[in-house]
C-alpha cells in the first residue's frame, strides 16, 4: 500500500472508531484550475479535444470551476505534464498516456497498444469492461484521477523517405512513434524517436528523422508532411485507436463537491465521442486532397504485418511480469476478442456488403 493510502486509511479508520465519521471537506468559492496538454496549441484535433474538455467544465459549473488551459511549452513542455499534476504546480493535464510509459508501461493501453483495440473497443473496454476501474486503480499510486477525454480513431503508418519493401527496411531507420508501438518498431532495428507533436515536422524537414507516423489525414496535412515526402502509409499497427486522457491531480478531483465531479467525468467521455467524430468526419476529404496533391498512398506488405506482429508480442512479454500490467492485458484481450466478434459479424458484413451493392 502507497503511503498516500495508507494516511487515509488510517485517517478513517480512526473517525469510524470514534464515532464521528466526518463529511467530506470540499472547496468553496470560484476556483481557476490549471490544465497543462501534451500539445502544442493550435495542433489539429488534439488541442481541439484538450479546449473541449476546458471550455465544457468551465461551462458547466456556470464558473465554479475555470479551467485555464496551458498547450505545451506555456507552462511546462510536453512530456513535463504528468509530473506537474502528480507534484500539484497543475491541477489537470490532456494527453496520451503512453507517453508516461516510463512512469508505468500499463499506461500505453490508456492510449493505444501495437495490434491493440479500434476506438470503438477501446470504449467498449473502458466503459463496461474495466477498463476506467484499471485506470483509477493505476492513477492511485501516483495521485492521479482520470477520464478519457479524446480519441483520433485508427492512426495511419506514417510517412517515410523511402518506401518500406521488407522488415529490413526499418534495420537503421530514424523514426518518430511514441509508446509500446515504438519500442516494437525498435526491434526491427530503428532508431526509434519520441518527440513532441509540435516539434516533428521542423525534423522531418531537417533529416533530423527519416520518417514519422502523427495521426492520420487531417491532422497530418495539417501538420504540413507531405510538403517533405510523398510517401505515405495509410494503415499503422501501433495505434489502431488512439484514446486521449483528462487526469486531474487526485487532491484536487477529491476537492470538488459530487456535482462538479460528475461534471468532470461527463465533460471528458463528451469531448471523447466528439474528438472521435471530429476526426473521422474529416480524414477522407483530406485523404483525398493528399493524394491529388501527389502523395502516394501506400500499404506495408504482409512481410512487414507479420514482423510487426512478432516483435509488438515480444514488447508485451517484457512487460508481463508486472500484476497491472499482466491483468490490463488480459482485460483488454478479453473484451477485444468479445467485441470484435460481434462487430465483425454485424458492422464488419454490413460494409463489405454496402460497398459491393453501392459500388464501393
Amino acid at each position: 500500500m502507497d503511503r498516500r493510502s495508507f494516511l487515509r486509511n488510517s485517517a478513517l479508520g480512526g473517525a469510524a472508531a470514534a464515532g464521528t465519521l466526518a463529511a467530506p471537506a470540499y472547496a468553496q468559492g470560484k476556483r481557476t484550475l490549471t490544465l497543462v496538454t501534451t500539445w502544442g496549441r493550435g495542433l489539429a484535433g488534439v488541442h481541439d479535444s484538450a479546449q473541449r474538455c476546458a471550455d465544457s467544465i468551465t461551462a458547466m459549473t456556470d464558473g465554479q470551476l475555470t479551467v485555464d488551459l496551458k498547450a505545451a511549452g506555456e507552462l511546462v513542455g510536453a512530456f513535463e505534464v504528468f509530473d506537474a499534476v502528480t507534484s500539484g504546480q497543475a491541477d489537470m493535464y490532456h494527453g496520451a498516456d503512453y507517453y508516461f510509459v516510463g512512469q508505468h508501461p500499463a499506461y500505453a493501453f490508456f492510449t493505444s497498444v501495437p495490434f491493440g483495440m479500434s476506438a470503438q473497443e477501446l470504449a467498449n473496454w473502458y466503459y463496461h469492461d474495466g477498463g476506467h476501474e484499471l485506470h483509477d486503480e493505476l492513477g492511485q499510486i501516483f495521485g492521479i484521477k482520470s477520464f478519457l477525454g479524446g480519441n483520433t480513431g485508427a492512426q495511419a503508418g506514417g510517412w517515410y523517405s523511402k518506401e518500406i519493401k521488407s522488415p529490413e527496411d526499418f534495420n537503421g531507420l530514424k523514426f518518430r512513434m511514441p509508446g509500446l508501438g515504438g519500442k516494437a518498431l525498435g526491434k526491427l532495428g530503428a532508431s526509434v524517436q519520441n518527440l513532441p507533436g509540435g516539434e516533428v515536422y521542423q525534423a522531418l524537414a531537417s533529416g533530423a528523422i527519416d520518417g514519422t507516423e502523427w495521426i492520420g489525414p487531417w491532422a497530418d496535412e495539417k501538420a504540413g508532411f507531405q510538403e517533405i515526402t510523398k510517401i505515405y502509409y495509410t494503415a499503422g499497427f501501433h495505434e489502431p485507436g488512439a484514446g486521449l486522457s483528462l487526469a486531474f491531480n487526485r487532491d484536487v478531483f477529491d476537492s470538488f463537491t459530487p456535482a462538479q465531479q460528475k461534471i468532470c467525468e461527463i465533460a471528458a467521455a463528451e469531448a471523447h465521442q466528439w474528438n472521435l467524430a471530429q476526426f473521422l468526419s474529416q480524414n477522407g476529404a483530406a485523404l483525398q486532397r493528399l493524394a491529388a496533391g501527389g502523395v502516394k498512398l501506400m500499404e506495408f506488405p504482409d512481410s512487414v504485418w507479420d514482423a510487426f506482429g512478432q516483435a509488438s508480442m515480444e514488447v508485451h512479454q517484457e512487460n508481463i511480469g508486472d500484476d497491472i500490467y499482466k491483468r490490463t492485458y488480459e482485460s483488454v484481450t478479453a473484451s477485444m476478442k468479445s467485441s470484435s466478434g460481434w462487430i465483425q459479424r454485424s458492422e464488419g458484413a454490413y460494409r463489405t456488403q454496402r460497398d459491393r451493392v453501392l459500388g464501393g
